[in-house]
């Protein structure tokens, strides 16, 4: 007889299968690694009924030279940011309405929690949770703002990704 429990927290024990959320987060995770911004590589996907139906990162608008293409970071440095580039989770809500998704109803999945801007665009946007992995150190009080907000939050455990 074999021991079905897997030792990943995160897996369940009856499939062996990772968890949604953790798939989720592999994907916030493969997201940011299209971030324009070296400052913060933030990913975030939006998720109605289990379906990924946007994905985000930082990066800055169209048209606006982000760090990549000016060969630096000002922030990385300690200067103003010189892109201003949208955050992740902001760019996936932007990115769901300008191909005429609404985003009420859903959860959104991001690697950092939000910043204070987010958090309210997420509650104005409708969206009813937000699952994090890591507490955003220039917004620690994110997760709280969110609660008082009456958006639902889960911080996950992080897992190591291959």
């Amino acid at each position: 007889m074999t021991n079905n429990t897997p030792a990943d927290p995160n897996m369940s024990p009856k499939t062996s299968r990772v968890s949604f959320d953790s798939y989720i987060m592999k994907v916030c995770h493969v997201v940011a690694l299209r971030a324009t911004c070296r400052h913060r590589e933030q990913g975030a996907v939006i998720v109605r009924n289990k379906r990924i139906i946007s994905t985000g990162y930082n990066g800055a608008p169209p048209g606006v030279k982000d760090c990549l293409e000016r060969g630096y970071c000002s922030k990385a440095e300690g200067l103003p940011c010189l892109a201003e580039g949208l955050h992740g989770e902001s760019n996936a809500i932007v990115s769901a309405a300008r191909d005429g998704i609404g985003v009420s109803g859903t959860v959104l999945y991001c690697v950092y929690s939000p910043c204070r801007t987010c958090c309210n665009i997420i509650k104005t946007a409708g969206i009813l949770e937000v699952v994090f992995e890591e507490v955003y150190d220039g917004f620690p009080d994110g997760p709280c703002y969110l609660l008082n907000l009456g958006v639902e939050v889960r911080k996950l455990v992080k897992e190591k990704h291959e």
